[in-house]
């Protein structure tokens, strides 16, 4: 278990922010993507629980940035709580104040939370949901955890609905299990593709929506990560040819079909 003076600062660091009053019913949230808005509508649902893997261990970070991605489109300009495993930090890299402004975020708008294992992850990102405080939270685990039950995924669903926050689970090097989050993604690194006059490409990812409780079919998405508009984008151009990858497919026609090499 987290330690009490942990829970304790983390409270006082919540009692600092204004508190959300949400109106009625949630609505979902978009992606900033056409074709995966269309068939998602009405989205992600807002003040749930979602579910992010990483299809294989060296996904770690790509299903990170996918779920940075999610959270800061749900955060309807709030704050966003990160919660970080320490073993994640160890294996995947720590976090970097820059890399949040490449990715388009406010670094002073996102509370970092380090904790030692998943029962501590779990416990901190339930009280950040739970608080009123915050438009989203990341929870960002490593391996196998006994702590991380349907029960525990319950607890992190019931709390985002009371307090209006929108929770994303990420799991890396582990094997999924039953949860009771609205959505559930895997997650895989695609190659990246330059822009023009030689300017660093998008950060680029196929997605693949397992299953969503508001009845959209299993589908897979390649897609990239739009700085600029803080948006999921189609793919980038190159010399007049789309990347090597079918913006959509039935997750069971995935396969090597897709033309796409996984990047540590």
């Amino acid at each position: 278990m987290p330690s009490a003076l942990q829970i304790e600062q983390l409270k006082i660091r919540l009692a600092g922010l204004s508190r959300h009053e949400r109106g009625g019913r949630p609505e979902g949230f978009t992606l900033g993507m056409d074709r995966i808005d269309a068939y998602l509508e009405p989205g992600p649902c807002l003040y749930c629980l979602h579910d992010i893997h990483a299809e294989a261990t060296a996904d770690a970070v790509t299903a990170n940035a996918f779920a940075l991605g999610l959270a800061s489109r749900a955060t309807q300009d709030r704050p966003l709580v990160w919660v970080f495993q320490d073993s994640a930090r160890q294996e995947a890299g720590g976090l970097h104040g820059p890399g949040l402004h490449e990715l388009g975020l406010r670094p002073e708008g996102v509370l970092v939370v380090r904790v030692r294992d998943a029962t501590a992850l779990l416990a901190a990102g339930e009280e950040a949901l739970r608080s009123g405080a915050v438009g989203a939270v990341l929870m960002s685990g490593w391996g196998e955890a006994k702590a991380i039950t349907l029960t525990a995924s319950r607890r992190l669903a019931l709390a985002a609905r009371a307090g209006g926050s929108t929770g994303f689970l990420v799991r890396a090097a582990a094997k999924s299990v039953p949860s009771a989050a609205e959505t559930r993604w895997s997650v895989r690194a695609a190659l990246s593709r330059g822009l023009e006059a030689g300017a660093p490409g998008r950060p680029a990812f196929v997605a693949s929506l397992i299953r969503s409780r508001q009845g959209a079919a299993p589908a897979e998405w390649a897609l990239e990560w739009d700085r600029e508009n803080r948006a999921f984008c189609e793919p980038a151009m190159l010399s007049g040819r789309l990347v090597s990858v079918p913006v959509f497919r039935s997750t069971s026609a995935r396969g090597n079909a897709t033309g796409l090499r996984q990047t540590g």
